[in-house]
């Protein structure tokens, strides 16, 4: 996870003054999505991939799974089952972050305009860098994408993977995560920095919540102390 932490950071870090200093990189990305003959996002009413787009459910069904493991390990039989501790930390994470931080927060009031609504592609709003919240859009905006902290937070449940499997979790969360960002830069609904730092500060929320709660032993299975 500290090694996603800092390729994220370093990505983010490198974006970021590419842009200050030359070309934008969320205009060039968001560009390689775009066709100016029909004037659209290649992914916009795509049915095949509509579907694709209802994995928010996916993260809120682990998360009431992950609740119910917990559970299982209170009842008598002690029966196998996650940790009530790691339970609390990632279903708080993910309330704060997807939930409270983005969609409560950033996503009604950052004021940065989707892909479509920005002028480069054919919209009527001025674009706006990441860190700028003095853009048009008024409500539901780009920054943060709401689907790509959705996706980012399943990072925190492949962690709890047995160890012969932690590395295929980890592998497949990044594949999700990866899928579900192009899927929502393709439909011209997020920016590249929407994806990426949404990702980044989820995961850090993650690992900020699970040190918190859980304690130094990070996200590894507690161990039986009895013998």
């Amino acid at each position: 996870m500290r090694a996603i932490v800092y390729v994220l950071l370093a990505i983010a870090v490198a974006t970021t003054a590419i842009s200050f200093i030359g070309p934008n990189i969320d205009l060039a990305i968001a560009g390689l999505f775009y066709d100016p003959a029909t004037r659209k996002f290649l992914a916009v009413n795509n049915p095949y991939l509509i579907p694709l787009r209802e994995h928010g459910s996916i993260a809120i069904v682990t998360c009431i799974g992950i609740v119910i493991l917990a559970l299982l390990r209170l009842l008598p039989w002690r029966l196998p089952g996650v940790p009530p501790r790691h339970a609390i930390a990632l279903t708080l994470s993910l309330i704060i972050g997807p939930g409270i931080l983005v969609n409560g927060i950033l996503k009604p009031y950052s004021g940065r305009p989707r892909p479509i609504e920005v002028t480069q592609f054919g919209g009527n709003l001025k674009f706006v860098d990441w860190w700028n919240p003095t853009g048009g859009c008024e409500s539901n905006c780009s920054f943060m994408s709401g689907e790509g902290t959705t996706a980012a937070w399943m990072f925190g449940p492949a962690m709890l993977a047995p160890p012969p499997w932690r590395g295929l979790a980890i592998g497949a969360a990044a594949v999700f995560a990866g899928g579900v960002g192009l899927l929502r830069m393709a439909a011209g609904a997020h920016f590249f920095t929407d994806i990426l730092i949404g990702a980044l500060v989820t995961i850090l929320i993650v690992l900020a919540l699970n040190r918190l709660i859980v304690g130094a032993s990070g996200l590894r299975p507690e161990r039986n102390s009895r013998t």
